[in-house]
């Protein structure tokens, strides 16, 4: 079953999405996440918002692939591509910090969306991936909030290596995580502790914490739209469309 689901408790809204692909995302739970965010933004009984996604296995797999391959034209392409755009514009505006909990292996757009939120709760198995190449294409949309978070490098290495897993505490060197646990459990327990401490502090405060860890980024809705179109136009080639037939065709 997809969804996404905000909960309350307190001052803090949990966002939660699901989908049968290993949590990856479509172009509609995009959508939702992207209006849910905005919501959540201007709610003033809200101080937080967790970002998280369902069960015990991935946290994001990326990209919807079944709407992957019917992209058959440059507008459908930019199309697609903008649904991460617009999530991550979602996060970055966000007037409340986001925190997101990584429970399992991110890919692609998912790596991405930790990279947009503020703090990031990992455990052991968010191993990270940018498979974007191996395709054809490469991680533009996501690229500056990659960027942002842990460096040219390490988007170099990601982008260039997209075979190779990215363990979770060579992320959190990097910067994505800012902290590790052994198991979901352990991450719960100091994720409670953590969004408690931030519900006892006024909501100002957290609010202008927000526009300080974010000064100086300028806007990013013209480039990663911008950055969707070049990724939508390289969706068409040949060698992309080729990757991604069906193996038993």
């Amino acid at each position: 079953m997809d969804y996404v689901l905000t909960t309350t408790s307190g001052s803090i809204a949990t966002v939660e999405f699901a989908s049968e692909q290993a949590n990856a995302l479509s172009m509609d739970l995009l959508q939702r996440l992207a209006n849910e965010l905005d919501s959540l933004s201007t709610r003033e009984d809200v101080k937080a918002v967790v970002l998280r996604s369902a069960g015990e296995k991935a946290f994001c797999a990326g990209a919807f692939f079944n709407e992957l391959v019917q992209v058959d034209s440059p507008e459908s392409g930019q199309r697609f591509f903008s649904g991460f755009a617009r999530v991550l514009c979602a996060i970055r505006n966000c007037q409340k910090p986001v925190i997101a909990r990584a429970h399992g292996k991110a890919v692609g757009g998912g790596v991405g969306v930790l990279a947009a939120c503020d703090y990031v709760f990992a455990t052991e198995a968010a191993a990270i991936r940018l498979p974007e190449l191996s395709i054809g294409i490469g991680p533009f949309v996501i690229a500056p909030a990659i960027e942002r978070k842990m460096g040219v490098g390490a988007l170099a290495e990601l982008s260039l290596t997209p075979d190779q897993w990215k363990n979770a505490y060579w992320a959190e060197k990097k910067g994505l995580y800012a902290r590790v646990f052994e198991n979901t459990a352990d991450l719960d327990k100091e994720l409670g502790y953590f969004t408690d401490k931030l519900s006892s502090y006024p909501l100002e405060a957290l609010v202008e914490i927000k526009h300080m860890l974010w000064k100086g980024c300028p806007s990013w809705e013209p480039l990663l739209f911008d950055n969707a179109s070049v990724t939508g136009r390289l969706a068409l080639s040949a060698y992309t469309k080729d990757k991604l037939k069906p193996k038993n065709s």
